[in-house]
């Protein structure tokens, strides 16, 4: 059994997309459960969405953290061949998704899969170059990490779990650094799956940006309480050995090479932010998108 879960917040048309590309697949073990904390979306998913193999499972609003605890729980399964595929309502995944993924489970010692995102936003702009950037270099240090069978930490917009291994983790940081964790502490490897692709529209204002990156920020700096000796993948530290250079060699014109420069302040300015805002008590919440939307992220 796969169970695809969806998390949205109030997004139906990016969420009705991301749902059907799921159901293009016609195996009958595929559930796919829309989590959104909008009655209304329900309604206007249940019309344009006609299969039995659809759920939608209402949200109480405490987070996506908790949702997530609540179905893995719901739908917990002893078999450990059974799986998770978790992703959000303002993606959506290439249709080859759920076999490259379940291809890479084909190792019994895999406990988690990642996908690979792949930014929709013109390379032309701005913002849409340092996603671009961004994604190169991520893709670059998860190809190494998995090849060194080493761990690292899986990508929030896309990536699987086996069921019957964890029936729940901590809300107070980022789900796609804990859950792995938690499956490299029980003995099991991550995997990168290149081939299994989630397509992402990013932020194109400086304020939309700036939010997003602070609070992926906070919520892995969270691990240092929680989680002390996880290794970490997703660090300060880490984006200056693995990106310091790599960005250099991105820009293929005058203007990229100043998009590069203003890159680089821009990450020591969110960093300072972050840390700052972490030294002062403002930690990371477990909550819905919209209680700090960034709507420039929103595809519809």
């Amino acid at each position: 059994m796969i169970d695809v879960i969806i998390t949205s917040y109030n997004e139906p048309k990016s969420t009705i997309r991301a749902v059907k590309v799921f159901l293009k697949s016609k195996r009958k073990d595929l559930r796919v459960t829309v989590v959104d904390p909008f009655p209304e979306v329900e309604g206007i998913l249940r019309r344009e969405i006609k299969d039995e193999r659809f759920v939608f499972y209402p949200d109480l609003g405490e987070g996506k953290s908790y949702a997530l605890n609540l179905l893995m729980q719901e739908y917990a399964s002893l078999n450990t061949n059974d799986l998770f595929i978790l992703t959000d309502g303002d993606v959506y995944v290439s249709d080859n998704a759920v076999k490259e993924i379940e291809r890479a489970f084909g190792d019994a010692k895999i406990g988690c899969v990642t996908g690979k995102p792949a930014a929709v936003d013109s390379i032309d702009a701005k913002y849409g170059y340092w996603a671009h950037v961004a994604f190169r270099g991520i893709d670059r240090a998860r190809r190494e990490f998995s090849k060194r069978r080493e761990f690292f930490e899986c990508s929030g917009y896309l990536f699987a779990i086996r069921k019957g291994i964890i029936l729940d983790f901590p809300l107070e940081t980022c789900e796609d650094s804990i859950i792995p964790y938690l499956f490299w502490k029980k003995g099991y490897k991550i995997k990168y799956a290149s081939g299994a692709e989630v397509f992402v529209k990013n932020p194109s204002t400086w304020k939309d940006w700036l939010a997003q990156k602070i609070r992926n920020v906070k919520g892995h700096e969270n691990l240092n309480r929680i989680a002390p000796d996880m290794l970490r993948t997703k660090s300060f530290w880490n984006e200056v050995k693995w990106g310091a250079l790599f960005v250099l060699r991105q820009p293929r014109t005058f203007r990229q090479v100043w998009w590069t420069l203003e890159l680089y302040v821009a990450r020591l300015y969110l960093y300072f932010k972050a840390f700052k805002d972490l030294k002062s008590k403002k930690n990371y919440e477990d909550g819905w998108r919209g209680q700090a939307e960034t709507k420039t992220t929103r595809m519809e």
